[in-house]
């Protein structure tokens, strides 16, 4: 029988209590209790979401990750855009932005890099690779693109009737790409025979530990939430002492969120599983943005709240390169060095103009 990391059993526990305690804990120490309890529950949920991922195997297991992985980010940004009105109308595009780049460019250039450093040159099926860039890019464009070329509304914003018809549209795209995924094509994105012969010898979990882990990653969400919305006036005022500009509050969000999955899919990496590695990032950088757009247009409509979901010209500039290289450094399915590198220095020139517009 798997047994849990008592950590990752503690971490839930201990951030609904300070939840619970929050009305004695203020100050700098409840804001540093708290962002210590938020990291630990990310963490936590995303490790049962890899006990729950071990059971269902591939590619159903990256899957389950990336959805919880988003779940996450979804509630973090909607309790910070109940919390804020109309102050934080372009938090979920900053946010999505930030979360598309760090997969498309930080966390694919580092795999990339990182395994091409130990075994020079590494392959993966270009079927399931493709099929996942062309939905992304698809989705990305309507989303955080077109907004500032319509006209019913003024600025990079879409009317109501609009931003319900992208957010189904979203929807669409990704529900259809899950289809893909997970029955018609599934065989596009299995790992290769070396990368199953090495899972293989992991006994997946008992029935009991994958119901446990379950029940603790929806304790681990819930504390998520609450948490977020606690520690929001303290972010949100730190960014703005620091003289940065508010992109960088999505940036933040974005890079807490991801972390732990990223260090997951440079492992895979590291270990020569490298289409395990593109299942973690593009299935997660298709997940943000196919259901972090629709869930937040929908809160966006039910409450009032402006939404802007265009991006700017340097915005548009970089995603569109990023879209570009990523495409071309996946084509051939095999990767070496030089595509972490490229991939890379998207990511730095993104996060400098990002501090230093």
């Amino acid at each position: 029988m798997t047994v849990l990391p008592i950590k990752t059993v503690l971490a839930p526990v201990a951030g609904w209590l300070i939840l619970a305690a929050s009305p004695w804990l203020t100050g700098a120490l409840g804001t540093i209790l708290a962002a210590a309890a938020l990291i630990a529950s990310v963490l936590a949920a995303v490790h049962h979401a890899e006990v729950i991922a071990h059971r269902v195997g591939e590619p159903l297991g990256t899957l389950v990750l990336a959805i919880a992985v988003t779940v996450i980010e979804v509630v973090l940004i909607v309790s910070l855009m109940v919390a804020g009105g109309p102050g934080t109308a372009t938090l979920a595009r900053d946010t999505v932005f930030a979360a598309v780049m760090i997969i498309l460019n930080g966390m694919v250039g580092l795999c990339l890099l990182a395994g091409g450093r130990v075994h020079f040159e590494q392959r993966f099926g270009v079927y399931g690779v493709s099929a996942a860039l062309a939905t992304l890019a698809a989705i990305s464009v309507l989303t955080l693109v077109l907004p500032n070329y319509t006209t019913s509304t003024a600025g990079p914003t879409y009317s109501s009737a609009q931003l319900a018809f992208v957010a189904i549209v979203s929807l669409l795209l990704y529900c259809t790409f899950l289809l893909i995924q997970t029955v018609r094509h599934r065989d596009y994105f299995l790992p290769e025979r070396a990368e199953l012969s090495e899972d293989a010898h992991a006994a997946p979990p008992s029935n009991a530990a994958t119901l446990a882990a379950l029940t603790l990653l929806l304790a681990c969400l819930g504390a998520v939430v609450l948490l977020a919305k606690k520690l929001s006036p303290a972010l949100e005022a730190a960014v703005a002492a620091a003289g940065a500009p508010q992109a960088l509050v999505g940036v933040v969000i974005a890079t807490i969120v991801l972390l732990p999955e990223s260090l997951a899919a440079l492992r895979a990496a590291r270990a020569n599983r490298l289409q395990t590695s593109l299942n973690l990032a593009l299935g997660s950088a298709l997940a943000t943005i196919g259901l972090t757009i629709p869930t937040v247009a929908l809160v966006a409509i039910a409450f009032g709240i402006p939404l802007s979901l265009g991006l700017d010209p340097k915005g548009t500039v970089l995603l569109a390169l990023s879209l570009m290289v990523a495409t071309l450094s996946l084509a051939t399915g095999r990767t070496t060095v030089l595509q972490g590198v490229v991939h890379l220095v998207i990511f730095a020139v993104y996060l400098f103009t990002t501090i230093v517009p």
